[in-house]
C-alpha cells in the first residue's frame, strides 16, 4: 500500500517523463527520416534542392490525370522533369530568354489543343476561346482554376526551355562540305583483297588468352565512360504464382456445362423448370446471360475478325439458337448461342485523304479548289488501276495513319466516322469508287470488301484459383522460405528439388518497383536495398498474384560494370586482343600471298564496299579494315588490323568515286532533319551526364 502511495503522489511527474520519451522517440525518428520540412528532398541537381513535398504533390495531381500508371512510373516521369527543368533553367536565365502569355498558350495548347471548346472554325486551337474558359472557370469552379493557376510556373518553365531547345534546333545545320562527305561515305565503293585470320581460329581454354577478373577490371577503369554503372542489386527470385489447377479448371468448366441443361430451383416455395441456355426462348436469352456471365449480353455484330481466331468459324457454322461450346477463350470457360446474322455488317475501304487549308486538323496550304482537283486526279488513277489506291495512300494521304495501313479501314455503321464517310462505306457495293467530302477534306475512296456480322450471346466465366489451390501454394512458398533460411543451401537448388523455377532479377536499381517475371512489387526492392539485408539473405513476400521467395545475390556499387556483366560483355573483347597478339605471330610476310602462306588462310576479294555501310561478304562489319581500304593508295598494302572479328591484312585494289551531284540541297536537308529530330533529348542526356545529381527518391517509396 505504501508503495501504491508514493507513485500516487507521484503520478503527474511519472506521465511528464513518459511524455517526454514519447516525444523524444518521435522527434528522433522525424530528425532521422527527415521529415521535417527544411530538410526533406528527394534529390538535388547542381546544388539546387527538390523538396519531398512539392514533388509528391506532382505526382499525385499527375496520377489523377493518369489513374492508370503506378506511383514508381509517375515519380520516374516527374523525377525527369524535375531534372530538366533544374538543368535548363540556369541555360534558359543565362540567354536571357523570357516568355509571355502567348508562349505559355503555345505550351497549354499542346495539351488541350483538340479540346473542341477551344477550336475555332478552322479546327484551330483558339487562345481567346481558351482564355475566356479560364476567365469563367475563376468564378464557377475556383478550385479547378487554382490547381491551373498553380501549374503556371511548371508551364512558363516549360515554354521557356522549348524556346531554348527551338535556338539550338536553329543553329543545327549542315554544310555542303559535310553533305558532300556524306555522299562519298555512302556511295563510293572500294575493292580490296584481303587475308583474314579468325579470333575463333584460337580456342578460349587456350592458357595464353585466359583473362583474369583484374584484367578486364583494369580494361573498365580505362574505358570507365563507356562500362559506368549505377548502384544495384542481383536477385534470385521464385514466383509461386496462383494460377488455378486442372481441378480449378474442371469445376468451372462443369459450371458452365450446367447452363446448357435444364435446372430446377426453389422460387417462392415452389420449383420451377429454367430451359437450358440452347432452348429458352430468345427474348429471355439476354437477362440469363447478364445474371450468369461475366462477359454481359451485346447487341453488336461481330465480323469473324472480331471473333475469338481459334475458334471463329465454329461460331460462323452456327444456326440461329444453336450453340457452341464449352470451350477456354483467353482464361473463360464460354459457351456461345447464335442470336442473328447480318450481311454486309462491315465494310473494309481504302482511302486517300486530300486536305485543305482551314479543314479539320489540316496542316496544308493549298486551297479547297486546288484539293479537289488532286482529288480527281487520284480517282481516276485508281479507276484505271484499282490497286494503285495503297500506293497513292501511303505516298500522298493526308491521313498520318496512310503510311502504315495503306489507307485501309475497317468501316461499321456504329462506328465513330465522319458521316459523309461512313454512309459511302456502308451504301456502297464491293469494288465501287468515288470522292467524298468531309470535315477533314477529300477522301477518295474504294469498297474493297463487306463482311457478314454475327450476334451472339455467350456465358462466360474466368477460370481462377480455388482457397485450396492459393493454401497450397502458400504453404509450399513459406516451405522454401524456411528451407533456405535454416538450411543455408542455395534457392536455386531448394527450388528445383520443390519443383520451382528460379528467376534471375540482376540490375535492380534503388527506385524501381518491377521485377521481371513478377511485376510491380516495390517492396522487395526496398528489402533488397535495406541496410539490415546481407548477401545470401531469404525473404517471402504476399502479393495478390501469389508468394514471392527473393534471395539477394549481388550488391552493385556505383563504379564499373558487376563482373558477372563483365564476363558477358568485356570479356570477348579482352580475350580477343590476346588472340589477335598470337595470330600476328602466325602472319608473316611482306604481301599477301605470303602472309596467306604462312598463317594457312587465303586471299580474299571484296568489291563494292562503303564507309556507310563496311560490311565484308562472308565475315561481317570491319569498319577499322573498310576505313583502312578507302585511306591506302591503290596497289598499296596495309600493315595488320586488329579487325571485329579477326586480324586482317588488305591490298587495295581501286577506289570506285561516285559521280558528283548536281546539288547537295537533299542530303542537307536529310541530315538537318535527322540532326534535329531528338536534339532535345541528346542535349538534356549531355547535360545530365555533366551534372551533378543526387537521386535520393528511394528514401521515401
Amino acid at each position: 500500500m505504501a508503495v501504491l502511495s508514493k507513485i500516487r503522489e507521484r503520478s503527474i511527474l511519472l506521465i511528464g517523463i513518459i511524455g517526454f520519451c514519447l516525444l523524444a522517440f518521435v522527434i528522433g525518428d522525424v530528425v532521422k527520416s527527415g521529415n521535417f520540412s527544411g530538410g526533406k528532398y528527394v534529390g538535388s541537381v547542381n546544388g539546387t534542392d527538390i523538396p519531398y513535398l512539392e514533388f509528391n504533390k506532382k505526382v499525385a495531381n499527375m496520377q489523377q490525370r493518369q489513374p492508370g500508371a503506378t506511383y514508381g512510373q509517375t515519380a520516374n516521369y516527374i523525377w525527369n522533369l524535375e531534372v530538366n527543368k533544374v538543368l535548363f533553367a540556369d541555360l534558359c536565365e543565362k540567354a536571357g530568354i523570357r516568355v509571355g502569355k502567348d508562349h505559355v498558350l503555345g505550351v497549354y495548347a499542346q495539351s488541350v489543343g483538340n479540346d473542341p471548346r477551344f477550336l475555332n472554325a478552322a479546327g484551330k486551337f483558339d487562345k481567346a476561346k481558351f482564355n475566356e474558359f479560364l476567365v469563367g472557370l475563376k468564378t464557377s469552379n475556383p478550385t479547378q482554376y487554382q490547381m491551373i493557376e498553380s501549374e503556371r510556373p511548371e508551364i512558363e518553365s516549360s515554354a521557356k526551355t522549348q524556346l531554348y531547345v527551338t535556338a539550338l534546333k536553329a543553329g543545327f545545320f549542315t554544310t555542303n562540305l559535310e553533305a558532300k562527305q556524306k555522299y562519298a561515305q555512302e556511295s563510293d565503293k572500294a575493292n580490296f583483297d584481303y587475308v583474314y585470320v579468325p579470333y575463333s581460329t584460337v580456342n578460349d581454354e587456350d592458357p595464353k588468352v585466359k583473362v583474369t577478373d583484374q584484367e578486364l577490371i583494369d580494361y573498365m577503369k580505362k574505358n570507365e565512360k563507356k562500362y559506368k554503372a549505377e548502384a544495384s542489386r542481383d536477385l534470385e527470385v521464385v514466383f509461386v504464382e496462383n494460377k488455378p489447377s486442372a481441378a480449378d479448371e474442371a469445376e468451372v468448366k462443369k459450371t458452365i456445362e450446367g447452363y446448357l441443361q435444364p435446372q430446377v430451383k426453389l422460387v417462392g416455395g415452389t420449383t420451377d423448370t429454367i430451359p437450358s441456355f440452347a432452348t429458352m426462348p430468345a427474348s429471355e436469352v439476354e437477362e440469363f446471360v447478364n445474371l450468369n456471365s461475366e462477359m454481359k449480353y451485346d447487341t453488336t455484330y461481330y465480323t469473324k475478325a472480331q471473333l475469338p481466331v481459334e475458334f471463329a468459324q465454329q461460331i460462323l457454322a452456327l444456326a440461329p439458337g444453336q450453340v457452341f461450346g464449352p470451350y477456354n477463350n483467353n482464361g473463360m470457360y464460354t459457351i456461345t448461342r447464335m442470336m442473328g446474322k447480318k450481311p454486309g455488317a462491315s465494310t473494309k475501304v481504302a482511302h486517300v485523304l486530300v486536305a485543305y487549308k482551314g479543314a479539320m486538323r489540316a496542316t496544308v496550304t493549298r486551297t479547297e479548289e486546288e484539293a479537289k482537283k488532286i482529288a480527281e486526279g487520284y480517282l481516276a488513277q485508281v479507276n484505271a488501276n484499282p490497286d494503285a489506291i495503297n500506293l497513292l495512300a501511303r505516298a500522298n494521304s493526308d491521313d498520318p495513319g496512310a503510311v502504315q495501313n495503306g489507307g485501309v479501314y475497317d468501316v461499321t455503321p456504329e462506328g465513330g466516322w465522319a458521316k459523309e464517310f461512313k454512309d459511302f462505306a456502308v451504301a456502297s457495293p464491293k469494288g465501287k469508287t468515288g470522292i467524298v467530302k468531309t470535315d477533314f477534306g477529300f477522301h477518295v475512296m474504294r469498297i474493297l470488301d463487306k463482311e457478314d456480322g454475327v450476334r451472339v450471346a455467350s456465358i462466360a466465366q474466368k477460370i481462377l484459383p480455388s482457397e485450396a489451390t492459393i493454401d497450397a501454394n502458400f504453404q509450399k512458398a513459406s516451405k522454401l522460405e524456411m528451407e533456405a533460411r535454416d538450411s543455408k543451401k542455395p534457392l536455386k537448388d531448394l527450388a528445383k528439388a520443390a519443383g520451382l523455377t528460379v528467376m534471375p532479377a540482376n540490375h535492380i536499381a534503388a527506385t524501381d518497383e518491377n521485377i521481371p517475371g513478377v511485376g510491380a512489387e516495390r517492396e522487395v526492392v526496398r528489402w533488397a536495398y535495406s541496410d539490415d539485408t546481407k548477401i545470401g539473405d531469404v525473404k517471402k513476400f504476399d502479393t495478390s498474384k501469389g508468394s514471392v521467395v527473393v534471395s539477394l545475390k549481388a550488391i552493385n556499387e556505383k563504379g564499373v560494370l558487376p563482373l558477372e556483366e563483365a564476363k558477358t560483355s568485356v570479356l570477348p573483347i579482352v580475350r580477343n586482343e590476346k588472340k589477335a597478339k598470337i595470330i600476328r605471330e602466325k602472319m608473316k610476310g611482306a604481301t599477301l600471298e605470303a602472309v596467306a602462306q604462312s598463317a594457312g588462310a587465303s586471299v580474299a576479294s571484296a568489291t563494292g564496299v562503303t564507309l556507310a555501310s563496311p560490311m565484308i561478304m562472308g565475315v561481317g562489319p570491319e569498319i577499322k579494315v573498310v576505313g583502312k581500304a578507302f585511306g591506302l593508295a591503290a596497289g598499296k598494302t596495309s600493315a595488320l588490323i586488329d579487325g571485329q572479328s579477326g586480324v586482317f591484312i588488305i591490298r587495295t585494289k581501286n577506289i570506285e568515286k561516285a559521280p558528283a551531284l548536281p546539288s547537295d540541297a537533299a542530303i542537307v536537308n536529310r541530315l538537318n532533319s535527322q540532326g534535329r529530330g531528338g536534339l532535345d533529348g541528346r542535349f538534356a542526356q549531355a547535360l545530365k551526364d555533366k551534372a551533378k545529381i543526387e537521386d535520393d527518391r528511394a528514401k521515401f517509396y
